[in-house]
């Protein structure tokens, strides 16, 4: 790889202080680089990219929420994406800061794999027609967003009737997403490069309370309902925690896998089962 867009989460990475000490490495190795370390609309992305034709990779310094708003803005693309943690666990994050140079090395001279991770496309329909269409690299998740009261929503997949949902809300999640939300919300966790995809509610007020594992291939839609004689609960749509859409009643959100995959630089020949027993005993 010869040049490198460089994504910095400005919060995580004060003064630019790794982000700089990244480039300075790149650049004494023959590599040109260009840093983006303010937040980017998926518009300005397109513009970004369109002066972009030779980058090979880009590198994104900061946890996973950061890379998960990179790689889904920058998905149409296909350049791959190398995760540097600045954060916490870092499950999305290859590369950790006491390891820096030599990961870098590996970068320059080539020695890596791609991973490929499957996207969830999102539409929210209202009365017929669409309000919202968009990707999710991680999950997309109902929740409420006003009174402590119980949401009510029907699940359907493949046109079949699954389940109506007395919840505080659902997370659709992808193998990426397992280890996220989903995890905290007690549901699975799936290789990341599997092709499935994981529903789990969150606090269901049922026993019937358990995670459903679906092909990747499966329509989901998911129609939020009004009870009789309760107000209707604010409630809305988030995708990858930080695209949301408030919900009415009648509205349904359609899912399915993306036609998109997102290409995650993989330096490590450890495997992932590898990686979740060291994150889970940190």
């Amino acid at each position: 790889m010869k040049h490198f867009i460089v994504v910095t989460n400005r919060w995580k990475d004060p003064g630019l202080v790794m982000t700089d000490k990244i480039r300075q490495y790149l650049e004494e190795a023959g590599c040109s680089v260009t840093i983006y370390a303010d937040e980017i609309s998926a518009d300005g992305w397109k513009e970004i990219l369109g002066r972009e034709e030779e980058t090979t990779g880009m590198l994104v310094l900061g946890g996973d929420g950061t890379l998960l708003r990179a790689a889904r803005d920058t998905v149409e693309s296909k350049i791959p994406v190398l995760g540097i943690n600045l954060g916490t666990l870092g499950y999305l994050t290859e590369v950790e800061q006491s390891n820096l140079e030599p990961s870098l090395k590996q970068l320059v001279e080539g020695d890596y794999a791609l991973e490929e991770r499957m996207l969830l496309s999102g539409q929210v329909m209202r009365n017929g027609v669409e309000i919202m269409d968009t990707r999710a690299l991680n999950d997309i998740t109902i929740t409420r967003n006003g009174r402590l009261q119980m949401l009510y929503f029907q699940i359907f997949v493949n046109g079949k009737l699954l389940k109506e949902y007395h919840a505080d809300g659902i997370i659709i999640a992808t193998p990426t997403g397992s280890t996220g939300y989903n995890l905290s919300a007690g549901g699975p966790i799936v290789e990341p490069s599997a092709r499935v995809t994981l529903l789990t509610p969150i606090c269901a007020h049922t026993l019937q309370t358990r995670s459903v594992i679906l092909k990747a291939e499966d329509k989901i839609v998911i129609r939020i309902r009004e009870r009789a004689g309760r107000e209707a609960q604010p409630m809305e749509v988030c995708f990858d925690g930080n695209r949301n859409l408030t919900l009415k009643p009648g509205d349904e959100v359609h899912i399915t896998k993306s036609n998109m995959i997102t290409s995650i630089i993989k330096l490590k020949e450890t495997s992932f089962l590898d990686v979740l027993n060291r994150k889970m005993s940190e």
